[in-house]
């Protein structure tokens, strides 16, 4: 480490001293202040050229003495042209710009919808590599709470969700785990125990200024990203005082219950403008819940029933509290020191009240079988923490400080090193079940997506009939820690001319400690409680219901007596929570180099290479859960593994007039195994002979990508574009059966064995088309119209999955996504109907096609509107899901419904105020 630190200031040094040092440095701001991110700075008779980052801010350095034009451009708005003189130094001047005046002398630029489009096109306009950027305009005029929702508006994304939220990305067809998550640049721990991904409706919306989606990542970022890499960037502090303050109330008509929200933001600069800071806070609370019905279909002798169907209501309150604090000091000209932090946490209050038809026997002739029916709360202890509820408790927070420099008078440094970690806590976690095994119902296929299981017992509801089964009660613990390192170095080799050219090279170092640590423990009270009659029970059956009112669900032990109960004298369940226990650590050495090299005016390439070393240490437990009777029956396991990756990466830009641009990239990118399936465990099961293993030894799988992408910019503020790409997967990870001799007390059978495997490939390609477009060539009112659209095609094929035919498609390839937009907005009123739309796909391979399990389509559709009172107060509402889109998997045929879970629509109004 010593020797590259020395060689790299070897290395600038030489670069530094062959060189000029007059230079140009400063911020591009609109008419209110407010920075300008994209805009387009140049030196025409030098042949220079610079875009501003995402706070507006620019650098022109290496530049020879003397007067000069400067022009400064940015779609929307009035090219400025001003003379400067360059002296042997690096001066500082911001530049202010004028919106552009249309034919009719209106503002071609309205509002804060064409505001926040326009500073998102010219970012994307004037970047290096194929990305989508998404402003902190453009997502508050969208209903998007959390990142997940705003960022399925993006070509080529959709989400999963999760209790009616937006949580889980899928870029380009590729699951969650082989897509990264970053803020400001560097990873996001994750909170969840088997994988690495991140929860996007952990993030508030309204706590960035902006969210960068790189479809072609560079030499310069992480390469564990195979599908993209989603940037969020928090807020700077502004060039002038900022402040605001909003807040929301609504309901949700599925419990009609509230929701409500406050934000706010103060940000200025202090001590003669070298002292920023942006202090910003955001608190939401959701009183809501979702109706859901659940069923798993057997095929015995060529008829196909249900086996196992629940019912479910679930009652959840979802508080977001986040808050973040950024400095930046400025002492002179050529150095700032910065300071940023984030914290977030997300507090779900659940409970859940399943009644279950399982070990449903094959209908006789007459349509009846025979089932064992189970009544289980979920909820938790009650204290001050739980509130009968079961609470699942997801933290994050990250730290950093670096710097940014200029040396020599021309070379740029940067550094950075930081802290993160993600928590998630699930503590005094209770279920109580009670079991009626001899029920006879009749399967009643008449509505063909929902049928309904229709008992013929009188009893059905009676909780005298219900028989102890069990109390269980558990803890719940997941932390991921991280600490990272890394400097950037920019050198220009030559600064001016049509060749101008620079090499930026750097290194990061990231250490990372990964536990998982829970505990179940069962307790026996039959004597206290034979029988469901002598709990406490309440009827929790929803008039309404929305899966419908054949879906009743009947008597439960109530959420308050389950709370109550005091557990003492529990029994450890060693196979619900020892497999699953482990703990981890990584380390990730990164080296990377990249030519920036413009060949005229209107060509440019990068060129360059990413080494990415990894070594891990995984620790778990190897247990019989047959025969272990205690903890002293567990045994611990340790595995380690180190790999290196070589990244090569090489995309171009060529610029066919000023507003027309095409793209191409190659690109070399990896996704690491996930956690779990990293830790040796083995979970040995010697009554059936099956047993699970972890595989220490797995390789990151790799991806080859190719894109090409097409963009026309609408000078009053829209683009049209259209795009290709392919990947091939290398390595994928596949679980599979082997057989396997297994030695347990003396005897040595053959056991099927499940772990995962690397060696499974994949091809994915398509197509994406997207338009935005300001309609002002219509006539009257209908030239503050706005439309967005964008459409995505993805196909893909897989090889090597176990068991299976090749060619079958990859799990989270959606095949055709759309959304769309309809805007109106005068410099007073903004209007916008929002549409959603991904194709169903399969989510996770079956033994065979009748047991694949299918992510149905899904379409929302959104309004929200503002109109603003004064120059600082505005007024807004919103409305989401509209058609009561469901989540909905299915199970091997479309009709075949594996769960249903409704949301119904929401709906809040608020104001905002700005000081």
């Amino acid at each position: 480490m010593k020797k590259l630190i020395l060689i790299t200031l070897c290395f600038v040094s030489i670069l530094g001293y062959s060189q000029s040092k007059s230079g140009l440095k400063g911020r591009v701001l609109d008419e209110t202040n407010q920075p300008l991110p994209g805009a387009t700075i140049s030196i025409p008779s030098l042949q220079v050229g610079f875009s501003t980052d995402f706070n507006g801010n620019y650098e022109l350095l290496n530049l020879p003495i003397g007067n000069y034009e400067v022009q400064i451009s940015f779609l929307g708005y009035q090219t400025l042209t001003e003379t400067i003189t360059l002296t042997n130094s690096i001066q500082s001047k911001n530049f202010s710009l004028t919106p552009k005046i249309d034919r009719l002398d209106e503002v071609v630029i309205k509002g804060s919808i064409g505001k926040g489009q326009a500073k998102a096109l010219n970012q994307q306009k004037n970047k290096e590599n194929i990305t989508n950027i998404i402003s902190a305009d453009q997502v508050g005029k969208f209903p998007d709470a959390n990142i997940g929702d705003a960022l399925k508006r993006v070509p080529g994304i959709s989400m999963q969700n999760d209790q009616g939220e937006a949580r889980d990305i899928v870029i380009r067809g590729l699951a969650p785990q082989l897509n990264s998550v970053t803020l400001n640049g560097d990873r996001i721990p994750s909170a969840e125990g088997d994988n690495r991904r991140v929860q996007m409706d952990l993030i508030p919306s309204d706590m960035i200024q902006t969210i960068e989606v790189n479809k072609a990542v560079t030499p310069d970022m992480e390469g564990d990203a195979i599908g993209g890499s989603v940037n969020l960037v928090t807020r700077s502090a502004p060039t002038t005082f900022r402040a605001f303050v909003a807040s929301s109330y609504g309901q949700n008509p599925v419990r009609n219950t509230p929701n409500y929200n406050v934000s706010a933001l103060v940000a200025n600069r202090t001590f003669k403008d070298k002292l920023g800071y942006v202090i910003n806070a955001s608190y939401n609370s959701n009183d809501y819940g979702s109706d859901n019905v659940e069923f798993e279909w057997e095929k015995e002798n060529g008829k196909v029933y249900i086996g196992e169907h629940d019912i479910r209501r679930y009652d959840v309150k979802r508080n977001r509290m986040s808050i973040s604090a950024n400095l930046d000091w400025t002492p002179d000209n050529n150095n700032t020191i910065f300071f940023k932090s984030m914290y977030n946490q997300r507090n779900d209050y659940e409970n859940r009240y399943r009644v279950r038809f399982r070990k449903i026997d094959e209908p006789d002739a007459t349509g009846l079988s025979k089932a064992e029916v189970r009544r289980q709360t979920k909820g938790g202890i009650n204290n001050n923490t739980n509130d009968n509820t079961r609470l699942e408790r997801q933290s994050t927070y990250n730290i950093s400080v670096g710097g940014e420099h200029i040396i020599f008078g021309n070379i740029k440094l940067n550094w950075k090193t930081g802290t993160a970690k993600a928590k998630e806590e699930r503590p005094d976690e209770r279920y109580i079940s009670f079991e009626n095994d001899d029920i006879e119902v009749m399967q009643d296929f008449s509505r063909t997506n929902f049928p309904v299981l229709r008992p013929t017992n009188n009893d059905f509801n009676d909780p005298s009939t219900f028989e102890y089964k069990e109390v269980t009660q558990q803890q719940g613990f997941t932390q991921e820690r991280k600490i990272s390192s890394n400097f950037d170095v920019l050198a220009p080799i030559n600064a001016t001319g049509a060749y101008k050219n620079s090499l930026k090279f750097g290194f990061k170092h990231k250490y990372k400690e990964k536990v998982r640590d829970n505990s179940f423990y069962e307790y026996d009270l039959e004597n206290q409680f034979p029988t469901m009659n002598t709990t406490t029970t309440k009827d929790y059956t929803i008039n309404g219901y929305l899966a419908g009112d054949d879906y009743k669900s009947g008597l439960f032990v109530s959420k308050e007596f389950l709370g109550s109960l005091n557990l003492t004298g529990g029994e450890l369940v060693l196979d619900e929570f020892v497999p699953e226990n482990y703990n981890a650590n990584e380390n990730i050495y990164a080296f990377y180099g990249m030519l920036q090299q413009n060949i005229n005016n209107n060509f440019s390439f990068i060129a360059g290479v990413r080494v990415e070393k990894t070594t891990t240490n995984y620790n778990g437990f190897a247990i019989d859960v047959e025969t272990a009777e205690d903890l002293s029956d567990v045994t611990k396991t340790s595995g380690t593994r180190n790999y290196t990756n070589w990244l090569p990466n090489l995309q171009a830009k060529y610029n066919i007039d000023k507003n027309t641009i095409v793209r191409a990239a190659w690109t070399n990118t990896i996704a690491r195994p996930n956690y779990y399936d990293l830790v040796p465990y083995r979970n040995i099961n010697s009554d059936d002979i099956e047993a699970e293993y972890g595989n220490p030894n797995l390789d990151p799988t790799e991806a080859m990508n190719f894109d090409l992408m097409f963009e026309h910019y609408f000078s009053n503020v829209g683009i049209i574009s259209a795009g290709v790409f392919y990947k091939d997967l290398d390595k994928f990870i596949y679980n599979s059966v082997t057989e396997e001799p297994i030695t347990i007390g003396g005897v040595t059978e053959t056991y099927d064995v499940t772990r995962p495997f690397n060696g499974g490939t994949a091809e994915i390609y398509g197509f994406e088309v997207a338009l935005q477009r300001k309609l002002n060539f219509l006539p009257g009112f209908l030239r503050n119209l706005t439309v967005y659209g964008n459409y995505t095609y993805t196909d893909s094929k897989t090889d090597g999955i176990a068991d299976r035919e090749d060619g079958l498609p990859l799990a989270g390839a959606v095949k055709n996504m759309f959304n769309g937009s309809l805007a109106y907005e005068s410099s007073k009123l903004s209007i916008r109907a929002s549409l959603n739309f991904a194709d169903d796909y399969i989510f996770e391979y079956g033994d065979d096609t009748f047991t694949d399990v299918f992510y149905d389509e899904q379409l929302f559709v959104d309004l929200n509107a503002s109109y603003r009172i004064t120059k600082n107060l505005q007024i807004f509402a919103e409305a989401k899901n509209l058609t009561n889109q469901e989540l909905r998997f299915y199970q091997g045929t479309k009709h075949q419904t594996m769960q249903a879970e409704f949301y119904n629509y929401n709906w809040n109004a608020g104001l905002k105020y700005n000081f």
